[in-house]
């Protein structure tokens, strides 16, 4: 059969497209984040982390009461948070932009300066968080076994040097792939998961390894806090035994989300992969950001400092004032409480310390029969 109009012959030939590059492991051809309902927990999470870890960095920044080390830590891993959950705002928008026709902005989005910028978020934010946590269990540890040792108090200049260096470290950490050093490319959401040369697999390792380390010291000083609690002749002020179960909640609950991801990223970095890129991708969602919108709830705004430290900066535009003095008032019978507490306390002491002088002047007195009987001098 003749066609009428020969030069539609070509709509008569199969034309066979190949697009580069083409899917692979790391890449499947699909979405970022794949799943709807993850798009749904994506959004939801990092409202929570965004909003719930600002707050607590408004109150707690803002509050006339003294701005303590563990508030301080707490500031930072705040900060920590906040980062992580920007993270996952700039996932959750490339993700709704590029809904069902990601393939059409895969390179432009991984190569991009955008993809860099939440791949340094990320492991900046995951290595301070990690950081500060160890280091607010290793300040708990050391308050609660040296609590009758006033002049062994870890001072905020202290902790101040100690988060500089978490500080510089995590940022080394963050610019080593964008450095050359693994690459944030690899990975629609931006991680450094690029281990084909020692270098770049001899940093992801170093970095899941850090994280088990932490863990273990974090285990340990829990475990050493809790028996020092239960012995019957410590004598530890009642709001360092609550701060330590309160950060035990929050330190064990972080690294029991975090468990399943380092225990697959492990195996990953060793090229010996247990899941794949696409399931992966709901550990990265549901356990990997899930504390950031957890912690501010769990150590800060759960907590009555905090809601006192809200009421009054409330009180400030003119609201919450019944509230607001409320808890001033509390906090004025509970310091009042302190003073006769550390009064009660210091006469103990003093009265210890008389006992000791008086047995280091026991001696042994000649009595002229040739023996020697013990004896007191005053000094």
């Amino acid at each position: 059969m003749d066609y009428l109009y020969p030069e539609l012959e070509i709509c008569k030939t199969e034309i066979h497209f190949r697009c580069t590059p083409e899917p692979d492991a790391f890449n499947p051809c699909e979405d970022i984040l794949g799943y709807d309902f993850l798009r749904i927990l994506i959004w939801i999470i990092n409202v929570f982390a965004i909003v719930g870890n600002f707050a607590v960095l408004l109150v707690l920044l803002t509050s006339r009461y003294k701005l303590t080390v563990p508030r301080f830590l707490m500031c930072n891993l705040a900060f920590a948070d906040f980062c992580m959950g920007v993270y996952l705002l700039l996932i959750a928008s490339i993700d709704s932009r590029s809904k069902g026709q990601y393939y059409n902005h895969a390179i432009e989005w991984q190569a991009g300066a955008g993809c860099g910028a939440a791949g340094f978020l990320t492991v900046f934010a995951s290595e301070l968080s990690v950081y500060t946590l160890t280091m607010i269990t290793l300040e708990r540890w050391y308050t609660i076994t040296y609590a009758m040792q006033l002049d062994r108090k870890l001072r905020f200049r202290h902790a101040a040097i100690i988060m500089i260096g978490g500080w510089l470290f995590s940022l080394v950490m963050a610019f080593m792939p964008i450095w050359g050093v693994s690459s944030y490319k690899k990975v629609s959401m931006c991680l450094p998961m690029d281990i084909e040369n020692a270098p770049a697999q001899g940093f992801v390792i170093f970095i899941l390894m850090l994280n088990v380390i932490a863990f273990i010291i974090i285990c340990t000083c829990y475990i050493k806090i809790y028996l020092t609690v239960r012995n019957p002749e410590f004598a530890a002020k009642n709001s360092d035994t609550k701060i330590a179960k309160r950060m035990a909640v929050l330190i064990f609950t972080d690294f029991l989300c975090m468990a399943p991801i380092t225990f697959f990223a492990i195996s990953a970095a060793f090229k010996v992969p247990l899941i794949t890129v696409t399931n992966s991708k709901i550990l990265l969602v549901l356990f990997y950001p899930i504390n950031s919108c957890s912690n501010p709830f769990l150590y800060a705004i759960f907590t009555k400092a905090f809601r006192r430290d809200f009421f009054v900066l409330m009180s400030r535009f003119g609201w919450c004032k019944a509230q607001a003095d409320f808890y001033r008032m509390h906090s004025f019978s509970t310091q009042k409480s302190n003073i006769r507490n550390t009064c009660s306390l210091s006469s103990a002491n003093r009265t210890s310390q008389a006992m000791l002088n008086l047995t280091t002047f026991k001696c042994q007195c000649p009595t002229g029969k040739g023996k020697e009987e013990p004896c007191y001098r005053r000094p």
